[in-house]
């Protein structure tokens, strides 16, 4: 998974942007005139794109449900995003979200009648067998990986052409393929929405080409695929919407343009000139701009942003020093300046996002609203001071070191940090390291390391599962683990094991919940803002919107207008 501030979910430009005063996403395609865009089928929809590349294996591939691979391949769940609820899990290749056995270790699911992938192979259990095994092998690694430690004997799984069968995944016949997890999980019905759960025809992708030119099983199989310069999808003869409830398959092709320059692409969306007016923007739009369209009346029907998005968050090293004292600890959450985080990330609060207080994202089920901390936005450093002397540091401390990537620009963000630390007597080093060289520090296996750094998180799957686990579970600390508050509590590891384990989603909920506030009892991480997200689209693109989760725009659903 990818573990930055940002998903490489259809390779999204690094950053965090957001509007909140201009647009939200509930009435994304209200026009100023009063009324929604009406599209039509029909057209070519264009994406402007500042990567060079895109992985269209599903194996290697990080994407997101609702982006762009998801044009190409199904999977058996997919993602039923809305703008005023959470985001749903809703069948796709199946006929239902799953059956799980009374254990929660086995998970049963039927295929839809009449499936065909592009080159006219029929879809059955046995293609999304294969798919699923080929991903184990190292040399289509790089998707999102999670299946490989649930299924049963994956850990030691190589991959069908190294290791044959994976017993774990049984196919009795061509519509049933049962999954044997190697411990209970309630979210494998999230799992199997992501890219390694696509079909692949039997023999298929034995080699990198595939990456390329996959077999689609979408509404869209891939023309043409040109690096640096554009992938063109044309429609999938095989591909059937009465069977599909996550895509409308509307435009007849669509087009990602690569290697787009991200200040050019907004003046060409807001100009919407040409073959740019059914185009949109895969990048988030940067701050900068958006403090200049928000200043014009014109671009409003073309600018959506997310309520929220990515946990933003100072992380504290639970092992090292002062900070393994709780009290010290929680003396951050009050000597932290979250209003001067938000200026240093967007230049004002709306545009950043929201102050957060919790670990749960906005727009995952369960997630509970609550304050341990209660203080101003700008922090309260008589407290952070009392909460230092009581745990033994009343004239403050000195030297923490305070490694910083310098990517998105993170640098300016810790000064504003370092800044509003040191009215409460905490003295901080910054440490400037290229983005590769922080993920060493922080992922590495060294507890002694650093002692505090800043980064963001938003989950692979909307489940709380997917906010706690990573980052607090013990199983997530070093070998590149993105637990770096160092948190280990076998109460914590308890919880979680049991919210994992349990499939009905209200009762997991809850759990997660309790978890949220069981972790924040001691303080490993500051939550600081859930950071928004802002996109441009032309002024003929229609049904583009940000539900409540993720902070990113359903490829799925967009249409035309004529």
């Amino acid at each position: 998974m990818d573990r930055r501030d940002f998903l490489r979910a259809v390779g999204l430009a690094a950053g965090v942007s957001g509007a909140g005063a201009l647009l939200a996403a509930c009435n994304a395609n209200e026009r100023s005139g009063g009324g929604a865009l009406t599209v039509s089928p029909g057209g070519t929809l264009r994406i402007l794109y500042d990567g060079t590349s895109q992985r269209l294996d599903p194996a290697r591939s990080q994407s997101l449900a609702i982006t762009f691979s998801g044009l190409i391949h199904r999977r058996l769940t997919a993602w039923k995003t809305s703008a005023d609820g959470p985001t749903t899990v809703v069948p796709d290749l199946a006929t239902d979200t799953g059956r799980a056995s009374a254990d929660g270790k086995t998970w049963t699911f039927t295929l839809k009648d009449g499936l065909k992938m592009s080159d006219g192979t029929p879809i059955t259990s046995a293609e999304i067998k294969y798919g699923i095994e080929r991903s184990f092998d190292p040399a289509f690694a790089g998707g999102l990986g999670y299946h490989k430690t649930l299924l049963e004997g994956g850990t030691s799984y190589s991959g069908p052409f190294k290791s044959g069968d994976l017993a774990s995944i049984e196919t009795p016949d061509a519509k049933t393929i049962v999954f044997h997890l190697a411990r209970p999980y309630g979210d494998w019905p999230w799992i199997v929405s992501m890219p390694a759960f696509a079909p692949v025809p039997k023999g298929k992708g034995t080699d990198a080409t595939y990456d390329s030119s996959p077999v689609a099983s979408g509404p869209y199989q891939v023309a043409s695929y040109t690096k640096g310069v554009e992938i063109r999808l044309t429609r999938n003869p095989n591909w059937d919407p009465k069977t599909d409830v996550a895509r409308t398959g509307l435009p007849d092709e669509v087009v990602m343009q690569l290697g787009q320059d991200t200040g050019v692409m907004s003046q060409r969306l807001l100009a919407s000139g040409g073959d740019d007016a059914h185009a949109f923007g895969a990048a988030f739009v940067n701050p900068a701009q958006l403090a200049q369209i928000r200043t014009n009346p014109a671009a409003k029907d073309q600018l959506v942003t997310s309520k929220s998005g990515a946990l933003a968050y100072l992380a504290l090293n639970t092992r090292r020093g002062p900070l393994a004292n709780p009290k010290v600890r929680q003396a951050f959450q009050y000597a932290v300046d979250k209003t001067a985080y938000q200026i240093a990330t967007a230049g004002t609060a709306d545009l950043a996002g929201p102050v957060a207080t919790t670990l749960i994202t906005e727009g995952i089920v369960g997630r509970e609203v609550f304050d341990l901390y209660p203080a101003p936005p700008t922090g309260d450093v008589a407290k952070a001071k009392q909460l230092l002397a009581e745990a033994g540091y009343p004239d403050g401390i000195q030297n923490l070191d305070f490694p910083v990537s310098t990517a998105n620009n993170y640098a300016d963000k810790a000064q504003a940090i370092q800044a509003a630390l040191r009215r409460a007597g905490i003295e901080t080093k910054l440490r400037p390291l290229d983005d590769d060289a922080w993920q060493a520090v922080a992922t590495g296996n060294d507890d002694n390391a650093y002692d505090l750094t800043l980064t963001s998180w938003q989950p692979d799957f909307p489940s709380a599962n997917a906010n706690i686990q990573p980052l607090f579970g013990t199983s997530e600390i070093g070998n590149n683990g993105y637990n770096i508050s160092r948190y280990s509590v076998p109460e914590v590891d308890a919880l979680i094991a049991q919210a994992q384990g349990t499939v009905d989603p209200a009762a997991a909920g809850k759990l997660w919940a309790q978890a949220d506030r069981r972790i924040l009892q001691d303080s490993p991480i500051v939550p600081l803002i859930y950071t928004r997200n802002s996109f441009l689209h032309g002024s003929k693109v229609g049904d583009f919107a940000i539900g409540e989760f993720p902070a990113y725009p359903n490829y799925l659903q967009m249409g035309l207008a004529k």
